[in-house]
């Protein structure tokens, strides 16, 4: 008896191992031989209910019944090649964008224009349209309302001078020295060699509100020297070229010179002030010299002709309308 417990406790403790891992093994193999017979049965099973079903589908997102499949290369057609990172879109149509640099001494307009020119020459097809982005978009635009601003604002001095003179005829002696300061923006424009751009455009609407100041000074004088001391037009529009030619040069001159830094300066920024500055001083500069001639004239042209409709309003009113009845003023 306590040989054979002897005989036990010495038994080796590799033994013990690998009579368990032939345990477990046979285990595992008659576990997996009923897993596979499992899988047949149910194989089995799927293909006669799909025969006796027509070939009708189970929901299985592969089919498990045996099947004449589709090749792929019989609708597709595969191999490598480049495709693009992202496709952009402007809208709802595809779009690809072309970007381009200016070259030294070429404006804006230039490269735009050319751009036109180019696809109507290479004649591209309807389906296909070509339109400007970001910059020249914008150039484009503000392009196209220039000259709807301009008519605007001198449309609305127009008529607040009307409102403030009561006449239809002597706005239109002040708004006279407009074009002399739009040319002399555009000459000084040309001879620095700067483009007209959008701030250059400002300058000039600025001029607007600046330049028709001398024909104030001297129209409102000239009237009021009419009204108070009975002078004619000319003797009155004389005398106020006399008297206000002092304060029309100190104003202009101390506008030309608050200009100057802007068409001069130079440092951080100076590329985008410059046109405005240059801008306004030619205007100023040319329409000073023209307008002391002009403005005179002009009105003196007008003033004829407005007491000639007067004078024939008043025959007409008094033929038809009769001498008791006074004739409306203008």
């Amino acid at each position: 008896m306590s040989g054979s417990v002897s005989a036990f406790g010495i038994l080796p403790l590799s033994v013990a191992v690998a009579s368990i891992r032939r345990s477990i093994s046979s285990a595992t193999a008659s576990t997996a031989a009923d897993v596979a017979a499992d899988l047949v049965r149910n194989q089995q099973q799927n293909a006669l209910i799909n025969s006796a079903r027509g070939g009708a589908s189970t929901g299985a997102a592969v089919s498990t019944r045996v099947e004449t499949m589709v090749p792929l290369s019989a609708v597709t057609s595969y191999g490598p090649g480049t495709a693009p990172l992202a496709i952009n879109h402007q809208g709802p149509f595809v779009v690809t964008t072309f970007s381009f640099n200016l070259p030294p001494g070429v404006s804006l307009n230039q490269a735009t224009n050319a751009i036109q020119r180019t696809m109507a020459t290479i004649k591209t097809p309807a389906s296909i349209q070509g339109v400007f982005a970001g910059t020249a978009k914008i150039f484009q635009e503000s392009l196209s309302n220039q000259p709807v601003l301009i008519l605007t604002a001198i449309l609305t001095i127009y008529i607040v001078l009307g409102i403030l003179y009561e006449s239809y005829v002597i706005p239109l002696t002040i708004l006279s020295t407009l074009p002399s300061a739009g040319v002399g923006a555009l000459l000084a424009l040309l001879i620095f060699k700067t483009e007209l751009s959008l701030i250059a455009m400002i300058g000039i609407i600025l001029l607007i509100g600046i330049v028709k100041k001398n024909a104030i000074m001297m129209i409102d004088f000239a009237m009021s020297a009419e009204r108070s001391e009975g002078l004619n037009a000319r003797e009155a529009i004389y005398k106020a070229c006399m008297m206000r030619f002092r304060p029309i040069m100190m104003t202009t001159f101390a506008a030309i010179l608050g200009a100057m830094p802007l068409a001069f300066g130079f440092g951080t920024g100076a590329e985008l002030r410059q046109p405005l500055g240059i801008s306004i001083v030619g205007g100023l500069v040319v329409s000073q010299v023209l307008t002391l001639y002009t403005t005179p004239v002009i009105h003196l042209y007008l003033d004829g002709w407005r007491n000639r409709r007067k004078a024939q309003w008043d025959r007409w009113y008094t033929r038809f309308m009769g001498d008791d009845l006074a004739a409306p003023a203008e």
